[in-house]
């Protein structure tokens, strides 16, 4: 099943493209976003949570999401929670 569109941050013109989609199929919420500066990243990867590992998995990054597209975040999980109730 391909995934369903939310949005796309209207602020960053046509060279940027920070989106919001939702897989419904497997009930996640898909975010593209900007590569955050080294020293966000290191200091995500240095957060240390009791029962996991510290740094960023291989298979997992850290990325950043404008402010401004919280209400479409907030669309993507309502309709992926609507989705696994299905």
């Amino acid at each position: 099943m391909p995934l369903l569109f939310i949005g796309i941050d209207p602020e960053t013109g046509q060279d940027k493209s920070p989106t919001v989609w939702i897989d419904e199929e497997k009930h996640e919420i898909v975010l593209q976003g900007y590569k955050p500066d080294p020293e966000t990243e290191a200091e995500c990867a240095a957060f240390e949570v009791p029962g996991h590992a510290k740094g960023i998995p291989n298979d997992e990054a850290v990325i950043r999401i404008p402010a401004r597209m919280v209400s479409m975040i907030r669309e993507a999980c309502d309709a992926v929670e609507r989705a696994h109730v299905r």
